[in-house]
């Protein structure tokens, strides 16, 4: 008789195998048959290749084109003595698609600081922050963020979609004993991943104190009873209003975390109050927005919204990702731009568009937040610290802001016009939209560079991108679950570096494309 294990494994082994090979079958059919589904449906995303650097003008492998130049306006180096570097590549593929905003993404001196920081502080430190992953470099980058937000205090991450999660859906910021108080209700506590799940849904953020609690709206500028109260935030006695059209990050963050979720139509204002006034019967009310909005370049009205927090006793939390760097006078951002940089406690942000282009998120707001964000935020823990080269480049990119407004002012004026009467942001009327609306297309959002060219049809979407490339435009369509069915576009990106000639080519193409397949009469 064969000892025991030889005899299950003369019995096991060879059904094993086959139950192995049959199950791994049955995940390609399951997977082949999405992926043809995608294909089917015209949303299938292919990635082109470039083989330059990240500018107004680049290489594509595969595609030809002519001569370019990329000019930083009113950056001086330290080896010349004018205010304008040209650095020349031998594509001439326009990029329109980039969240290089401010065209730092190649900028001589931000690349030397990445060279400088690697030779001085390694290629990384093969640890997580509170292990043996903080340099001095991360300290001053995490300084100089909160002194360009005017705040106390800043926490970096791998990126803004972990700083994201890192604020909302942390378990350990729930006060032990606290996760089983209140009515569980699954249905409240969830939350669509894409807007189409729940039409119109967008994600926004207000932390409210109940007038019941017996303390005024001034308690909001006691740091002490802040770190009190975020310490217990997020909790089933809690409520998070959201916009319905926030980035998925936001979403996600929202989904993990156990308050009730409510939501108010985009940027309505009126029903952003009803649902606080519903709200009023849980303890903190929290509501979220981005300050601009990614896929459809509008623009929160912080001050409507700051408006209702003092009314009912709020703090307001902002993603800044696409406004950091290139809104407001002097780039702080959104509530810069509004005027209500002391109205926004929090401030979420990235290193990865308008600073530089690489990776890494932040955190900016009250020091006793950022303090126990430190302890107990899951994506900070767990998650290595940014690599040395990333942080020389961000903070380089940081200084030429700090140092001077002129790139700004240079983006300013490409993208947006100012009404004198309101001494604000107007019209916001671009050169590229207005020529654009002029020929006959619809354009989303105002005041901001994202110009999202709405077409509807995924595959026209799709088609007209690809066709836009062969002219020597990049441009990508956008369709779902970026975005919800039935709202494919072509997002159009402003930067600084756009010439005005850049931009008469991109319309040029677009009206001959659009023309080429009855987008446009």
């Amino acid at each position: 008789m064969w000892p025991g294990n030889a005899w299950r494994a003369a019995l096991f082994w060879v059904p094993r195998g086959r139950r192995a090979q049959s199950a791994l079958a049955q995940l390609r059919g399951i997977l082949e048959g999405e992926l043809e589904g995608i294909r089917g449906a015209g949303t299938w995303k292919s990635e082109r290749v470039i083989t330059s650097r990240q500018g107004p003008h680049i290489r594509v492998d595969g595609v030809s084109g002519g001569p370019g130049t990329v000019i930083f306006p009113g950056l001086p180096l330290p080896h010349l003595s004018c205010c304008i570097h040209l650095l020349s590549f031998t594509s001439g593929i326009l990029n329109f698609c980039a969240n290089n905003y401010l065209g730092l993404s190649s900028h001589p001196e931000v690349i030397q600081a990445g060279l400088q920081a690697l030779e001085e502080f390694g290629a990384g430190l093969s640890s997580v922050r509170f292990i043996c992953g903080t340099q001095s470099i991360h300290k001053n980058l995490e300084a100089k963020i909160a002194r360009f937000h005017q705040r106390e205090d800043a926490i970096l991450y791998p990126s803004c979609y972990d700083a994201n999660a890192g604020l909302f859906e942390s378990r350990a910021l729930v006060q032990p004993g606290t996760e089983t108080r209140g009515p569980q209700r699954e249905a409240q506590n969830t939350l669509p991943l894409y807007p189409e799940e729940r039409p119109g849904w967008q994600y926004s953020f207000l932390i409210c104190w109940s007038p019941g609690q017996g303390r005024s709206p001034g308690w909001l500028n006691d740091g002490s009873t802040l770190t009190a109260s975020l310490q217990a935030l997020l909790t089933p006695e809690d409520a998070v209003l959201s916009d319905e059209l926030n980035h998925a990050s936001i979403i996600d963050g929202i989904r993990l975390c156990k308050a009730h979720k409510y939501r108010y139509r985009h940027l309505d204002m009126a029903d952003l109050e009803a649902k606080l006034q519903e709200a009023q019967k849980h303890r903190l009310r929290l509501v979220a927005t981005d300050g601009a909005f990614s896929m459809d370049g509008d623009i929160a009205p912080l001050q409507e919204i700051c408006c209702l927090a003092s009314r009912y006793g709020a703090l307001v939390f902002m993603d800044e990702c696409h406004a950091t760097g290139f809104l407001g006078p002097t780039g702080r951002g959104t509530d810069e731009l509004l005027g209500v940089m002391d109205q926004v406690t929090i401030i979420n942000s990235t290193l990865g568009k308008a600073l530089g282009g690489a990776s890494g998120g932040y955190t900016t707001g009250p020091g006793p937040l950022v303090s126990l964000l430190r302890q107990r935020a899951r994506p900070y823990l767990f998650s290595n610290s940014l690599p040395p080269a990333v942080v020389g480049c961000a903070s380089k990119a940081l200084d030429l802001l700090m140092g001077s407004n002129t790139i700004v002012q240079s983006m300013a004026a490409k993208t947006q016009r100012c009404d004198s009467q309101q001494g604000r942001l107007g019209g916001g009327e671009t050169w590229f939209r207005s020529k654009m609306e002029a020929a006959g297309f619809t354009i989303s959002g105002a005041s901001h560079p994202i110009c999202p060219v709405m077409l509807g049809d995924a595959r026209l979407a799709s088609r007209m991108a690809d066709d836009m490339l062969k002219r020597g435009i990049f441009v990508i369509g956008f369709s779902y679950p970026v975005v919800p069915k039935g709202k494919a576009r072509i997002r159009v990106q402003i930067s600084a570096v756009h010439s005005e000639e850049d931009i008469d080519r991109c319309v040029e193409a677009f009206v001959e494309v659009g023309r080429l397949h009855g987008a446009l009469p």
